[in-house]
C-alpha cells in the first residue's frame, strides 16, 4: 500500500494569505501538482494537522477544494492551529476522515488527536491511548501505522522541543506494548525526521509551505522548499519511504 504524507499546509480563507512570505494555498497546490505529474500513485493520503492558520471555516473549505481532485481517501488529524469545531464538518465526510482508523490489506491506519486546547505543545490523552488499544485489539491487521501531529521524540531544537509532546515517552512505550505498531508519522516540526524506536519507524515530513531551521535554539525559519513524503507499506511489516522536496 502506498501512502502520501502531507502536513502543515497552514491555509487561509484568502487564497493569497501568506505565512512568512509564502502563499500557502499556492504552495500546497505546487506540491499536489508535483505529485500529480510523477509516476508514483498513492492509495491513501495522511494529513497530520495545521490544515489552516487563520481560524476560519473558509480555510477548511479551501483545503477540501484543493484535495478533492486527488480522488483519494484523505485521513486527517488536528494540529495546534486547527479548530476542531470547524475542522470536523469538513474532515468527517468522505472522502475525508477525522481521527479515524482503516484496515487496508495487512495494515491498520489509526489517527490520533495530540492537541491541547489553547496550547502549541501537545499530549496524547489516556482516553486516546485507550481508544488506540481497543482499535488495535479488535483488528486482524498484522501491522499498524499511527499518525498524529506532535512529535513524540525530541528534535534537538530548544524552542521546538518546548512545544513538543509532553508525554512522548509514555506514548512510545504504549505503542511498543501493542506489539504490532511498525510506524508512526507526525507533523508540527516543519522539518525532516526519520529514526527507529524499539522497532517502530518514526518519521516527520516537512511542511507543504515554510520550514523551521533544524537544531536551532531560537525560532528560525529555513529556506528549504515545500515537501511531501511517499511511504510504501509492505505486507511483511517493513516500509520504504522517500522524501520529496518541491522546488517552485
Amino acid at each position: 500500500m502506498r501512502v502520501l504524507h502531507l502536513t502543515d499546509p497552514h491555509l487561509f480563507a484568502d487564497f493569497y494569505g501568506e505565512l512568512r512570505g509564502t502563499v500557502t494555498a499556492d504552495s500546497l497546490q505546487s506540491v499536489l501538482d508535483h505529485y500529480g505529474i510523477a509516476d508514483w500513485r498513492a492509495h491513501r493520503v495522511l494529513v497530520t494537522g495545521d490544515l489552516i492558520h487563520d481560524d476560519s471555516a473558509e480555510a477548511y473549505d479551501r483545503f477540501r477544494d484543493l484535495m478533492l481532485p486527488l480522488n483519494l481517501r484523505v485521513h486527517c488529524v488536528p494540529g495546534n492551529h486547527d479548530i476542531r469545531g470547524l475542522m470536523r464538518p469538513v474532515c468527517q465526510w468522505p472522502p475525508f476522515s477525522y481521527c479515524a482508523w482503516e484496515e487496508v490489506g495487512d495494515w491498520l491506519l489509526v489517527g490520533l488527536d495530540s492537541c491541547l486546547a489553547g496550547q502549541a505543545g501537545g499530549a496524547v490523552s489516556e482516553e486516546e491511548l485507550e481508544r488506540l488499544a481497543e482499535i488495535v485489539g479488535a483488528s486482524a491487521a498484522r501491522h499498524v501505522l499511527v499518525f498524529l501531529h506532535h512529535p513524540p521524540v525530541p528534535m534537538g531544537s530548544k524552542w521546538l522541543d518546548s512545544v513538543g509532546m509532553a508525554n512522548g515517552e509514555q506514548v512510545l512505550e504504549r505503542l511498543r506494548t501493542l506489539g504490532r505498531v511498525r510506524a508512526l508519522v507526525f507533523g508540527h516540526v516543519h522539518q525532516e525526521y526519520d529514526d527507529m524506536y524499539e522497532g517502530i519507524r518514526i518519521m516527520a515530513t516537512p511542511s507543504t509551505c515554510r520550514q523551521f531551521m533544524p537544531a536551532s535554539d531560537e525560532f528560525a525559519v529555513d529556506d528549504r522548499p515545500p515537501a511531501y513524503r511517499r511511504i510504501e507499506l509492505r505486507s511483511d511489516g517493513d516500509l520504504d519511504t522517500q522524501l520529496i522536496w518541491v522546488d517552485q
